[in-house]
């Protein structure tokens, strides 16, 4: 019996899973409201929950399932790079960096971490630590350099000549 209800458990969850796929958040978010206990599946609910509360742009009722998924596996990618983009937009840098910057201490060639961790610190005002992670995002994928151009989170920083030199050097080894 507990086999059996293990089963419906994942067949749910990957129902869910597909509904976001199809870009459908409200279905897969009341397949998983419904259940109200995951057991030894929450980590995968959580996630899934958080990243359906994030495509409705419900930024700040995502916080609560995603940051339970990443203090159920600390270190996994998609809660860290989730948190981040909701912690951003709910005007929360400070707790962005630290997420994103977390996870790139676990996974330092992941260039989407780099890239991320390079526009909160632009949109914080710090030029140095934006440069050095655009630099690395740069260097571990050189197709983020058409996103930089028109990033505007990139707007603090884009006057300034490293940023140019930057921008510029990478276009011309690209």
């Amino acid at each position: 019996m507990a086999e059996n209800m293990l089963k419906q458990m994942r067949r749910k969850l990957s129902e869910a899973e597909g509904y976001l796929l199809l870009n459908l958040p409200v279905r897969a978010l009341s397949i998983l409201e419904a259940h109200a206990d995951w057991a030894t599946m929450k980590y995968e609910s959580c996630i899934l929950q958080g990243e359906a509360l994030r495509m409705m742009e419900r930024w700040r009722d995502a916080l609560r399932p995603l940051e339970q998924a990443a203090l159920l596996r600390p270190g996994d990618l998609n809660a860290s790079i989730a948190l981040g983009w909701c912690y951003k937009r709910t005007h929360r840098l400070a707790q962005a960096i630290d997420a994103l910057t977390f996870a790139v201490n676990k996974a330092p060639t992941v260039a989407l971490l780099h890239y991320n961790l390079a526009c909160y610190w632009s949109l914080a005002n710090d030029p140095d630590q934006a440069l050095g992670y655009l630099t690395e995002a740069l260097n571990l994928e050189p197709d983020y350099l058409e996103m930089t151009r028109n990033e505007p989170d990139f707007d603090p920083i884009r006057g300034l000549p490293q940023f140019e030199r930057l921008v510029g050097d990478a276009a011309k080894t690209a």
